[in-house]
């Protein structure tokens, strides 16, 4: 691994509709290693900036990946200047956004194995892109969509009045959602908003009625956009991650029927951690140890055989 990080390259990627996402790109030189390293996208979770995840996308390239990290409309680098009446939602970000960065990765780094990460909702948005037949591995870290009876039981009721009554009243007043001013995520778009607090188990039914409403007909191809995923999934859950729950990982899973996919939970008392919860498996502190999970996936398709998971096994739909 190299010893010292490079400046990552800015770029702007054009969405599928031409909206700007500010983008940055890790590059491997062409004379190292043999053959086309593969390039790993980094889908982030909902309203995180995408440079939460530059130490880990540093620590990729040292191993020999390319990586491309990016913002997802109205959230960080690729925040308008007005977000009051702001429109984007969960669908843009994965049939408009994410599948622009997919189109990027295949032009600049074609030929090369196309790999994703993905955080939370990110791993969600993977099955919205009509490209994503392209992608040839998946490492999913807490990936769900939201649906609040997944919640962790001990923390749903607190979680439910946070999440589903004061964002989504902030954001009719605001036109948006300020999380910045509260230290809860990026500010986000209120099209966002209203996707996660939608009170559906599933996700297609979101999108039956308001702005981004679908006809059933849409609604149908939106799932079967999942089938068109056939690169193995690496699922990765806490037993601490209130949003990560087992039946949330599986609600999800269970839409790519066509992907091969494990799904290992860790119980942060077995690694002598007092928490790890949904957001603090990219922090560098765990180059050593957690971040070896998806490093051995997505190098050879492997399982980290010396740190103490359980593997679960996928529930059947309820």
């Amino acid at each position: 691994m190299q010893a010292t990080p490079i400046t990552p390259e800015k770029v702007a990627i054009p969405a599928v509709d031409g909206f700007r996402l500010q983008a940055h790109v890790w590059a491997r030189s062409p004379s190292e290693g043999h053959g086309p390293a593969p390039v790993v996208v980094i889908n982030p979770a909902t309203s995180v900036h995408s440079r939460y995840y530059s130490r880990f996308a540093d620590f990729l390239h040292g191993w020999g990946f390319n990586v491309i990290t990016y913002d997802y409309r109205g959230i960080g680098g690729s925040r308008p200047h007005r977000m009051r009446g702001f429109e984007a939602s969960w669908l843009d970000w994965g049939s408009k956004d994410f599948e622009g960065v997919l189109r990027f990765a295949s032009q600049r780094f074609a030929g090369h194995p196309i790999h994703v990460v993905a955080h939370s909702v990110g791993g969600f948005l993977v099955g919205m892109a009509p490209s994503n037949h392209l992608i040839e591995r998946v490492f999913t870290m807490g990936s769900q969509f939201a649906y609040w009876r997944d919640y962790a039981e001990h923390k749903r009721l607190a979680m439910y009045l946070r999440w589903h009554v004061v964002m989504p009243t902030l954001t009719a007043l605001f036109g948006y959602f300020p999380g910045k001013r509260l230290g809860w995520l990026e500010d986000t778009p209120r099209g966002v908003v209203r996707d996660w607090v939608a009170p559906h188990p599933r996700f297609e039914d979101i999108y039956r009625s308001g702005p981004q409403a679908l006809s059933a007909e849409a609604r149908t191809q939106l799932v079967e956009s999942f089938s068109r995923v056939t690169a193995p999934t690496l699922a990765l859950s806490t037993s601490d991650d209130e949003f990560g729950t087992v039946p949330a990982i599986h609600r999800l899973l269970r839409y790519y029927e066509r992907s091969p996919s494990t799904h290992l939970r860790i119980e942060p008392e077995a690694l002598g951690l007092e928490s790890i919860g949904h957001f603090a498996f990219f922090n560098a502190r765990f180059a050593d140890s957690l971040w070896r999970i998806p490093l051995d996936w997505l190098r050879d398709g492997a399982l980290t055989d010396d740190l103490p998971y359980r593997q679960i096994r996928l529930e059947p739909r309820r």
